[in-house]
């Protein structure tokens, strides 16, 4: 019996290994040897971000996510734009990203210890992992062995899905790099931490919006007195990573259209529901497709490299 669980592991060990390592080049014990504390230095240095602001966690997993869909996992949201070229964190939709500093902070302590090779996009994969955990969401571990990319353009992040999808856009919008509807749901349950801005959703407040309940439409009006910046938490726990922010889709109390949609469609209001009802499948379900986000085009040594300043390539 023993001997038969010990050939049932090692089969599930390789699998993972060949999904993981293998053929993306990724490893979960990729700085073992060089760099052997790099996931202490970035979890405390996190914690310690957030214990002091506990609103970057929502930011440092959004950065991630908006890093992972233009050009891949690479770190270019991170990169500065310079006289000739404007980056990717200069584009309307990224302006709004925050943690920036926590990344340089976790990038400094590394050269100091293990310098040129820990990678800003493993950095921010981690980070946004570690700030997931911060919140109260699930523990999971994650490859690492991403290169650094080389490109940064503000014309790419035309591929972020926009607060205006519908359930049908944000299908084929995520569809496009791999993910199925339940996938995507899944991720946007990341929506349980953080907030939106007025501009992002006052397009529902013109006219009458049937999927939008009256009385937290006068929520969100109230909100927008306060102009296009002012925030609206995406629900009452926006610092608590939970599933309270789909029940709130199921009372029509979504922020965004992009939020609300998943309920009001029936591609996807099953999975609202069975989210709702039983937030360990959303942690579950989420976890997952979290690794599997930070899979999306990894850049290797052929086509990236390890910067030694996050914020400008080598």
């Amino acid at each position: 019996m023993a001997n038969l669980l010990t050939v049932l592991l090692l089969i599930e060990v390789f699998a993972y290994g060949f999904r993981y390592g293998v053929v993306d080049g990724l490893n979960m014990n990729y700085y073992l040897m060089s760099c052997p504390f790099v996931e202490p230095v970035v979890k405390n240095i996190v914690n310690r971000a957030l214990q002091n602001d506990p609103t970057l966690a929502a930011a440092l997993i959004r950065m991630h996510f908006h890093d992972c869909f233009i050009q891949g996992c690479d770190g270019s949201v991170l990169i500065d734009s310079t006289k000739d070229n404007t980056a990717e964190k200069d584009s309307p939709g990224n302006l709004s990203l925050r943690g920036y500093e926590v990344v340089d902070a976790i990038k400094e302590e590394l050269e100091r210890q293990c310098p040129g090779v820990v990678s800003c996009a493993d950095i921010l994969a981690m980070a946004a992992r570690d700030a997931v955990f911060f919140a109260g969401g699930p523990v999971y571990d994650i490859p690492k062995g991403r290169k650094d990319g080389r490109r940064s353009k503000i014309e790419d992040t035309i591929n972020l899905p926009f607060p205006t999808f519908n359930a049908s856009e944000l299908i084929r919008s995520f569809g496009q790099r791999g993910f199925s509807a339940q996938e995507m749901v899944a991720l946007s349950g990341a929506h349980t931490l953080g907030v939106a801005r007025c501009a992002s959703f006052k397009n529902r407040l013109s006219q009458v919006d049937p999927t939008l309940d009256t009385e937290f439409a006068k929520t969100l009006a109230r909100t927008c007195n306060s102009g296009d910046n002012a925030e609206q938490p995406f629900d009452y726990t926006r610092n608590d990573f939970d599933n309270v922010y789909f029940n709130a889709l199921l009372r029509k109390n979504g922020v965004l259209t992009s939020d609300q949609t998943l309920y009001t469609s029936p591609k996807t209001r099953n999975f609202v529901n069975a989210y709702a009802l039983n937030q360990a499948m959303f942690f579950f379900d989420f976890q997952q497709a979290m690794v599997k986000m930070g899979l999306l085009d990894i850049k290797d040594n052929s086509n990236g490299e390890v910067r030694e300043n996050c914020r400008k390539i080598n």
